[in-house]
């Protein structure tokens, strides 16, 4: 990666660590909150307050909830992380639990700007619902 790249992954890393896994919504609020972030996940409100309403939330009724990063990609201003979220600690780890996100962040100046992401349970449900409606497995491969 160029310096630029680095440096861009690197604060997408802190975010995520300390908003997701350290649940540090102070520092989040300090080091990001000012940002003119833009969300494109329609589920949340636009801004830095956007993402900390549900993340606040998510922490307090999953107190085990992590975000494991698997794999980084970095291509100028845009950082795609792909990770593995579990909301119970016994789950961490299992990749046939919790969910597959990517999310994808436009890095402008050292700021956060724009959120894309793209989640799929890998469990419950969803999955189920999936099954009937034709979305079987087709292999026994990983989602990492």
């Amino acid at each position: 990666w160029k310096v630029e790249e680095q440096n861009n992954a690197e604060i997408v890393v802190d975010f995520i660590q300390k908003l997701m896994n350290e649940h540090d919504f102070e520092y989040i609020k300090q080091k990001f909150g000012k940002s003119s972030y833009i969300q494109h996940n329609q589920s949340m409100t636009d801004g830095i307050k956007g993402v900390l309403d549900i993340v606040t939330k998510v922490s307090k009724r999953y107190p085990a909830y992590t975000y494991d990063v698997q794999h980084i990609y970095v291509d100028g201003d845009k950082v795609i992380v792909h990770s593995h979220v579990t909301t119970k600690l016994k789950e961490r780890g299992n990749p046939k639990k919790g969910h597959n996100i990517i999310d994808i962040w436009r890095v402008n100046n050292g700021e956060l700007e724009e959120h894309w992401d793209a989640v799929q349970p890998i469990h419950s449900f969803m999955r189920f619902y999936d099954w009937l409606t034709g979305g079987k497995f087709r292999n026994t491969n990983s989602y990492f």
